[in-house]
């Protein structure tokens, strides 16, 4: 089987490259850098094939992908800044990436008649209520300019294609990038106390373990919606922050407050990132670890 990554710099297209040669597949990797800009820590993604190409550039999708004939394509690329996405001289940026470039590689993907695997996020929902949300509801109401593009995104592929995995993820880490608990940990050497919000609660995601998962799917044609974050239980990010000092062995105080409190975010962000997982298991998935274990793992591999 031969599988096409995009976004091969960022945390999740690493570890997919990895997972595939763990397997013996033929992956090969991409990202709009001329060579590949990720990690250099000597695993296969550095040494496997690498195709330059924008995702915003039709032409060039088309041409990369029909060249590389994938069996599959798993598009990790993405604009995930956030807040940098409400600024206005940005939001064509991020649209022509998060929509209109998963639309070139779902058109290049019904062309070859391959796979495809999107990855998307908790935010196509508005975040409200407490109950966890199931993969095929479809009561979207983003909140900001990254969630409705990344929706965006997902419309033009289940519009276009039969054979897709569309998978929802949140609060995403992984070594090949930042994230929310590097963040934390520098943090947490510099200052005796933070602040951490307790009102929006979801689950974490270990891009190691998401990669062995999401190469399980596309060895199976049980195509649709899925959500895949870690277990262990729900949590708040000041629940999550309390246990990454713990594990890394730091004294530093957390004090948790309300989104309203913290302030300073320019998009709004859905207190409630609750996701179903139960259809994994339907479909005789295995679901990933818990996120405490991912987390003593992953404070290993950054070495923390």
């Amino acid at each position: 089987m031969k599988v096409l990554v995009t976004g091969v710099a960022g945390q999740l297209g690493h570890d997919v490259m990895n997972e595939l040669a763990k397997r013996g597949y033929d992956g090969v990797g991409s990202d709009i850098a001329p060579e590949y800009a990720g990690v250099l820590d000597g695993s296969a993604v550095c040494t496997m094939p690498y195709v330059a190409m924008d995702i915003t550039d039709e032409a060039a999708v088309e041409r990369t992908i029909s060249e590389v004939n994938p069996d599959v394509v798993v598009h990790c690329a993405a604009w995930t800044a956030v807040d940098l996405a409400e600024d206005e001289d940005k939001v064509d940026k991020v649209r022509a990436i998060n929509a209109g470039g998963t639309r070139h590689i779902a058109k290049a993907c019904k062309k070859l008649d391959c796979k495809m695997v999107y990855i998307s996020t908790d935010y196509v929902f508005d975040g409200q209520g407490e109950t966890p949300w199931e993969p095929d509801c479809k009561e979207y109401k983003p909140l900001n300019v990254y969630g409705q593009t990344k929706l965006e995104g997902e419309l033009a592929v289940a519009e276009t294609l039969e054979k897709f995995f569309i998978v929802r993820i949140a609060w995403v880490f992984g070594l090949n990038g930042k994230n929310f608990i590097k963040t934390m940990l520098n943090v947490g050497k510099k200052y005796d106390t933070v602040r951490v919000v307790n009102d929006q609660i979801g689950t974490p995601t270990y891009t190691l373990d998401l990669s062995v998962l999401l190469v399980d799917m596309i060895e199976t044609e049980k195509y649709g919606y899925y959500h895949a974050t870690n277990e262990g239980g729900f949590i708040s990010w000041y629940d999550f922050t309390v246990e990454i000092f713990r594990q890394a062995g730091y004294t530093t105080n957390v004090i948790p407050v309300t989104t309203e409190e913290y302030g300073l975010s320019k998009a709004a962000r859905p207190f409630n990132s609750r996701m179903s997982k139960e259809k994994l298991t339907e479909n005789g998935f295995d679901r990933l670890p818990t996120w405490q274990d991912a987390l003593s793992r992953y404070l290993k591999e950054i070495e923390a």
